[in-house]
């Protein structure tokens, strides 16, 4: 692992990877830049330094990790920009493409895009990843072991990738979200305690993704062994495909690629 890591950011995201690297066997030095105190704050009890300065935090790292809302990715990067010699720079900022990147920080800079997402907190993420031109294989690998103390790790040859990327795994757990509140309020409506309906539901969503994870058998095949002829899943499962269930979450995953792309497209607005 590299000696010094510098998180431009201290969100939740920024969060999940700093305290996950001081999990890791050889753990390095790791310094947090935010502006905003409280942000700051919630790195005090741990082993890692927090500063107000950008600057600060860039000057002596091996590795920068900007770790801030797509808006201001470009003006922290020309400010810290100058700073860059041969550090690899990681970005986590979604909708900003690895072109914008380069032409901010210069066509020298080592850049892998990262697109984690919200699981990363609790190490159960997943995160893509795409390297420029610039990056070496030890770079590679080095971001490789950095954004896996979140989860697993996807490596991408095309950019383009990521927009899929950010449409599945990047949203992806808020739909599972939309999922659980609706079968929350069903139970509650059958009669169940709020409490019990949360147990039931949550376990069962936890249960149905190991079985899937664990399974030599495609997600169409478990579903069709719990659904009996003429039994209550069958009844369900006829309601889900009146209303065309499966096309509309395709549509609405498609809806969220192309929001991806628009985002890409409005940072080479900046460029």
């Amino acid at each position: 692992m590299s000696d010094q890591i510098a998180f431009i950011g201290g969100g939740n995201m920024a969060y999940a990877l700093a305290i996950g690297l001081l999990r890791t066997e050889s753990p390095p030095n790791v310094i947090v830049a935010d502006p905003i105190a409280s942000q700051r704050d919630r790195f005090t009890n741990s082993e890692i330094n927090t500063t107000s300065n950008n600057k600060r935090a860039v000057s002596g790292a091996d590795v920068i990790v900007l770790a801030v809302k797509p808006k201001i990715v470009r003006s922290v990067a020309l400010e810290i920009a100058p700073l860059i010699t041969d550090q690899l720079v990681l970005s986590i900022a979604a909708g900003i493409p690895l072109h914008a990147l380069n032409a901010w920080f210069g066509e020298t800079a080592s850049i892998v895009r990262c697109m984690p997402n919200t699981p990363a907190l609790i190490g159960a993420g997943i995160s893509g990843l795409v390297r420029n031109m610039r990056t070496s294989d030890i770079q590679a690998e080095l971001a490789h072991r950095i954004l896996g103390c979140a989860g697993e790790v996807l490596w991408f040859e095309e950019e383009a990738d990521l927009d899929a990327v950010t449409a599945i795994s990047g949203s992806g757990p808020a739909y599972i979200f939309y999922l659980i509140e609706a079968m929350i309020r069903a139970a509650i409506e059958l009669g169940l305690t709020p409490e019990t309906a949360r147990k039931l539901t949550l376990n069962t969503v936890l249960g149905g993704a190991k079985m899937a994870i664990n399974s030599d058998d495609d997600p169409e095949t478990l579903r069709r062994n719990v659904t009996s002829p003429g039994g209550t899943t069958e009844r369900a499962v006829a309601v889900f495909d009146h209303e065309s269930m499966n096309e509309t979450i395709v549509r609405a995953i498609t809806e969220a690629h192309k929001r991806s792309i628009e985002l890409s497209h409005e940072a080479d607005n900046d460029v």
